[in-house]
């Protein structure tokens, strides 16, 4: 299917969501909606444990690679008491599967796809995709001598713009916040050191037409303390240092947006 006959059909299925009231979270049944959750989720673990929606208390999604649930934890406990927070149920992985993975979302947790699921809109979507598009992969896995590369330029930007388009049709009382990629060391398995500020530039482009998007610079916040924040030379993961200090940014922006 086409891309943007997939956007069409998405939009026309979710014109009821749109319709549902902004928080009535009392009307969750949270045995259902946990159960559910179960089967979704891609594991275990507290990153991706179920969390229940609030009445009254505004709803955060983190959308992101691994990179994001490195980070999700820290996010939580900043914003504890001030914001729900929510993560999607796996890797988000590249930009080919955003669309799908937030409708998969929608369609697995949410009124009126699951009896007695959640029923509010998202008040803030921080998310990122790119650490996986500058990939190169082959029938062995990442390979960088003989693999293709996930997503050319072009495609990425393509990708990014029906994002943003497919963000604003469905969610269009959310704030929006693009996390730009983090870096990526030198020798990094399946990755060259410098795609992801090029990808991060490409992004940005594609984002200029969307001026609401808010922008945070986790590549550039990252970059300083990359070697001391790095789980060992060409990894591109982080410690606990590292993490942890993400997080804090992340909460940061998000919170920026909820007091405005």
């Amino acid at each position: 299917m086409k891309r943007l006959d997939f956007l069409k059909k998405a939009g026309a299925a979710s014109v009821g969501l749109a319709l549902l009231p902004h928080v009535v979270s009392c009307g969750t049944n949270k045995n259902m909606a946990e159960t559910a959750w179960s089967g979704l989720r891609a594991q275990d673990g507290p990153v991706f444990s179920y969390v229940h929606p609030k009445k009254g208390v505004p709803n955060v999604l983190l959308y992101g690679d691994s990179i994001s649930i490195g980070y999700t934890t820290t996010v939580r406990e900043e914003l504890a008491g001030k914001a729900s927070v929510f993560r999607i149920f796996s890797n988000g992985i590249s930009s080919h599967d955003f669309i799908p993975k937030m409708e998969k979302l929608e369609q697995t947790m949410f009124k009126p796809h699951l009896k007695g699921g959640w029923n509010f809109e998202w008040d803030v979507i921080h998310f990122n995709v790119g650490l996986h598009d500058i990939k190169y992969m082959s029938s062995k896995g990442m390979d960088k001598e003989n693999g293709k590369i996930v997503s050319t330029v072009a495609t990425y930007q393509e990708n990014m713009k029906a994002i943003c388009e497919y963000l604003n049709d469905q969610f269009p009382n959310a704030k929006l916040i693009f996390a730009t990629t983090t870096p990526v060391p030198e020798n990094a398995n399946g990755r060259y050191a410098g795609d992801a500020k090029k990808y991060n530039e490409a992004a940005l482009e594609v984002l200029k037409d969307y001026p609401s998007v808010i922008i945070n610079d986790l590549y550039g916040y990252t970059l300083p303390s990359h070697e001391k924040w790095m789980v060992k030379p060409g990894n591109v993961h982080y410690n606990k240092l590292g993490t942890t200090e993400q997080g804090k940014k992340v909460a940061e922006v998000i919170l920026e947006q909820l007091n405005q």
